[in-house]
């Protein structure tokens, strides 16, 4: 199996760049919410990311499968 690589450097560092920011908001956003008392509102949007992101994330998968694009 071939290995991709990145077409440029940019690439990588726009990549790169948006993982950490990703990354940031997933931590800061709870710290931040249920320091100013809005713990509740965590889990309810956590509950809601699972129920409705990970059925649309297994329907990518399978649509991609489906697709058989490499």
């Amino acid at each position: 199996m071939k290995r991709e690589k990145f077409g440029s450097r940019i690439g990588f560092i726009l990549i790169s760049a948006g993982c950490a920011i990703g990354l940031g908001n997933v931590w800061r956003f709870p710290y931040i919410t249920g320091q100013y008392g809005g713990a509740a509102f965590v889990l309810i949007y956590l509950c809601c990311l699972v129920l409705l992101g990970f059925p649309i994330m297994v329907m990518e998968f399978s649509v991609g499968r489906a697709a058989g694009c490499e």
